[in-house]
């Protein structure tokens, strides 16, 4: 399904490029919440700030939409200063999901929905064939649960119920602020699969705070790292940042068990795996999709009684791996590559 509203010719572009030029933010007291950050996302790309309690990460997701005014630097949104925007219109293009989702508990789901779209006029016919299409974009029914009010749901639901009311209005940008914290763990993983998803289709370009390293991992095109002050200690796919930290306190921080957290974003290719030839019994082992991850197929290794798993591609045989090539695809020596530079704002950029 479409998750673009229908409307005029000149409704915005569904995503948007952020640009964070040397940004910070300095309270009167003298705290230096942020300092100097500057990195890039792409348009449609999904990145993920993480860090210890108190290095900025919700600062920083504060200054984009301006919750909080910076007190040094540029954010640029598709190259338009976004501190030179009327704050309220410059909020009604970038939808914020936070942890307790804050729906309004005396409104209707589907009028908690069709907040945004209310108050930019839309049409009632079209607020609610988006409110439909939104629900059922994020796996509730409208007819069961767009007259319920949010007490009348669990917390998955009404978190989901939150992501829907951010991309009411189709966003450029989608802003969240430990969005799956509040849940229990079985419940985080249905909705983060669900997110998944729903990125799949809609490709917006989201920014999203979390403290949980996994879910970083699992969630983030890219991760930036931060340290006390907003300092940025890396800036990477996940699988670099898990296999080559960038900095002691990169290392110090994504754990000793970073190599079992990388197998889950390190696919298998036909470059990892051995010759087929190399095994006579090789009909007789457990298989693995090309392009699963490494952690899959050491899941379904530990669970047989093979000595290596199969690699199959439309279930024809591409090769093989064993146990302890898998375990080094997780543990390959961090020296084996630089890690990707950061990208760096450059004037050029904002033209």
């Amino acid at each position: 399904m479409d998750a673009t509203p229908r409307g005029s010719a000149d409704d915005e572009a569904r995503a948007a490029s952020i640009s964070l030029d040397s940004i910070g933010k300095r309270y009167p007291d003298g705290t230096e919440a942020v300092r100097e950050l500057t990195l890039e996302v792409a348009a449609g790309e999904l990145v993920v700030l993480i860090g210890p309690s108190g290095c900025g990460k919700s600062t920083v997701l504060r200054m984009v939409n301006r919750l909080i005014e910076p007190t040094a630097g540029r954010i640029l949104l598709d190259g338009a200063d976004v501190t030179r925007v009327d704050p309220v219109r410059l909020r009604r293009r970038i939808g914020y999901v936070i942890q307790n989702v804050g729906l309004f508990p005396h409104q209707t789901i589907s009028a908690n929905v069709a907040t945004v779209p209310q108050l930019l006029g839309w049409p009632r016919d079209r607020r609610r064939q988006r409110v439909t299409e939104l629900l059922e974009l994020v796996g509730l029914d409208p007819a069961q649960f767009g007259a319920r009010y949010p007490h009348e749901l669990s917390g998955g639901q009404r978190q989901r119920v939150g992501v829907a009311r951010a991309l009411a209005a189709d966003p450029v940008v989608l802003l969240m602020d430990e969005p799956f914290s509040a849940v229990d763990p079985i419940v985080r993983t249905r909705l983060q699969e669900e997110f998944l998803r729903l990125q799949a289709e809609v490709r917006k370009t989201i920014v999203l705070v979390t403290h949980d390293l996994d879910e970083a991992v699992r969630l983030g095109d890219r991760i930036a790292v931060l340290s006390e002050g907003g300092r940025l200690e890396q800036y990477d796919t996940p699988a670099a940042v898990l296999g080559a930290p960038a900095t002691p306190f990169v290392r110090e921080f994504v754990g000793a068990d970073r190599g079992i957290r990388r197998l889950a974003v390190t696919p298998v290719t036909r470059e990892t795996v051995e010759p087929v030839s190399a095994t006579p019994t090789a009909a007789d082992l457990p298989t693995v999709p090309l392009g699963a991850s490494a952690y899959d197929a050491l899941g379904v290794l530990l669970t047989s009684t093979a000595d290596r798993v199969m690699v199959t591609d439309q279930e024809q045989p591409v090769g093989v791996l064993t146990r302890s090539r898998l375990l080094a695809l997780g543990h390959s020596d961090d020296q084996s590559r630089p890690p990707t530079p950061n990208r760096v704002f450059t004037p050029a950029d904002s033209r």
